[in-house]
């Protein structure tokens, strides 16, 4: 089974690396507007998660419509990823913009200070991994969760390798990736805005409480880096700005570190404000809030919400 898997599954791939950027967008639009219709666990899901958001800011058919846009704009992400991942930087850079703070756009030192992004699944999101093609001064690497069948997974990460990014397995390769972070001038990408297991904090997420990964704070904070936030906007049909905003603080005024549940509830409303921005561009159709997994609440920091830098 596993081998009829790899086997559709890399024809697809070599189909889909075969057609011009812009017919594979298309191609996923309407891949995507099917899976709208067909597809209806993810539908509802994405509904419900859009109605729980906007339900006070846009009528029932505006949600529909805007469900309907995120499904395209899903198979357009994927189908796109599938395509820019054997695309030469030199084509690709024509598709892709990467904007924000100097020290990472302009950085031109030796050894660069390293860095931590947390990023999130908007747009296509696979050219965060592209950052040391735009500018080669820095190391990159992300982490990501093993699919399965292991074909697939194979598959997939054989694209991945393209892009001259690390990929560490979330549970398998901690070791590796803490020795991968020792020097200087290293970018650590880490998706950080769906549902997290164990290593969690409730926090909420367009007011209500979810079980938010604190990898991006502890990381951080560990090793000394700056955080900052990475968003990838679909700006047209097959073309994307990633840009980086922040730092987050992840120290007080005085030196100390800052409580990682504060951290990642600053993290969290710069996600929300992403959303915000362009609602059709997130990944709507994952079940973000899980009321029955969630952590047990931390103790409330002495810093109120309110003021929260980026509050």
């Amino acid at each position: 089974m596993n081998a009829i898997v790899y086997v559709l599954a890399w024809s697809l791939v070599r189909v889909l690396q075969a057609l011009p950027l812009l017919w594979v967008a298309r191609i996923g639009r309407a891949g995507g507007g099917l899976a709208y219709m067909l597809d209806g666990r993810h539908r509802r899901v994405a509904l419900k998660n859009l109605a729980q958001c906007f339900d006070k800011e846009m009528a029932p058919e505006a949600i529909r419509r805007l469900a309907l846009e995120n499904f395209r704009r899903i198979g357009e992400s994927y189908c796109c990823a599938v395509k820019t991942a054997a695309m030469s930087w030199d084509k690709l850079r024509q598709h892709v913009r990467f904007v924000g703070p100097s020290c990472i756009m302009e950085c031109t030192t030796v050894d660069p200070p390293s860095f931590v992004g947390a990023v999130g699944h908007f747009g296509n999101f696979e050219v965060y991994a592209r950052l040391g093609h735009h500018n080669p001064k820095f190391d990159c690497a992300a982490t990501y969760r093993a699919l399965h069948p292991p074909a697939l997974n194979d598959l997939l990460q054989s694209l991945r390798k393209k892009s001259g990014c690390h990929f560490f397995e979330r549970r398998a390769g901690m070791a590796a990736l803490q020795a991968w972070m020792a020097p200087k001038g290293k970018s650590l990408g880490l998706l950080a805005d769906q549902h997290a297991g164990r290593s969690s904090v409730r926090t909420p997420f367009f007011g209500v409480d979810c079980a938010t990964t604190t990898a991006p704070a502890v990381i951080a904070l560990r090793y000394n880096q700056p955080l900052f936030i990475g968003v990838c906007y679909r700006t047209s049909l097959a073309h994307w700005t990633v840009e980086f905003s922040g730092p987050i603080a992840t120290n007080t005024s005085d030196g100390r570190p800052r409580p990682v549940a504060d951290i990642i509830w600053d993290m969290n409303r710069a996600f929300e404000t992403a959303v915000r921005r362009d609602p059709a561009n997130w990944f709507w159709v994952h079940n973000r809030w899980k009321p029955d997994k969630l952590p047990a609440p931390r103790q409330q920091s002495k810093e109120t919400p309110a003021a929260r830098p980026g509050s």
